[in-house]
């Protein structure tokens, strides 16, 4: 082994456990801090590989060091906007069934359960999914950065004609109540999955109460759909 390849393994491999530690930390960050922290220790490591390949040692270390500030850059694509909203949501949805996450690719979703959306056959808003919804549009219609995409599901009971048009009703049915509260159309996405996207088997009452449930995302303009 020559010696720049001793100097690059001597940093990379410092480097790899640094991630580790990172990684193990995260337990106890924010959301953002979270995506800081993983951005920075991954370009930290892909810098300093690159760097090495390029410039030896030296090119190594300047690598390491754009990296790491390139990596906590892109690693933080949640902003305090949307951990706001998320925290907002979760508390405004409490006790209501409904499920408020941060997707892999940093969109904040709700998913809806049958029992406060849509009776059986139904695409009228229940009373309690429409709580939900004026909670959800609340400064929306002010932020035109903000996208929205509502995807209906229903359970396998029936043909797929039915199903289809029928989650599609559902999807509209939202985007139509977020429109009269002034979120422009253009805005919002809507789109209907039938039976076919699951979350749990259809052989019991319960899977499909679990399958009949709209979803709805919520990003930011310059962020990946």
């Amino acid at each position: 082994m020559n010696t720049d390849a001793r100097s690059l393994q001597r940093l990379v491999l410092p480097t790899t456990l640094a991630i580790s530690l990172l990684l193990s930390a995260c337990a106890n960050m924010s959301a953002e801090q979270k995506g800081t922290a993983t951005g920075a220790g991954i370009g930290v490591a892909a810098g300093a590989v690159l760097g090495g390949l390029i410039g030896g040692r030296d090119g190594a270390t300047t690598g390491a060091l754009l990296g790491g500030a390139a990596g906590a850059v892109g690693g933080n694509i949640w902003s305090k906007k949307m951990e706001a909203k998320r925290q907002a949501m979760e508390q405004a949805t409490q006790g209501t069934g409904v499920e408020v996450a941060r997707t892999a690719d940093n969109q904040l979703k709700l998913q809806v359960p049958s029992d406060i959306s849509f009776d059986t056959g139904r695409a009228d808003l229940k009373p309690e999914l429409r709580t939900v919804l004026e909670h959800f549009g609340n400064g929306l219609s002010n932020d035109p950065s903000l996208r929205v995409r509502v995807v209906g599901h229903t359970d396998s009971t029936g043909n797929d004609t039915i199903n289809d048009k029928l989650s599609v009703e559902r999807a509209n049915s939202v985007r139509n109540f977020l429109v009269d509260r002034g979120i422009s159309p253009g805005r919002i996405e809507a789109a209907g999955r039938g039976s076919h996207e699951p979350i749990a088997d259809n052989a019991s009452a319960e899977n499909r109460a679990k399958n009949r449930r709209v979803e709805i995302f919520l990003r930011e303009q310059d962020k990946p759909a």
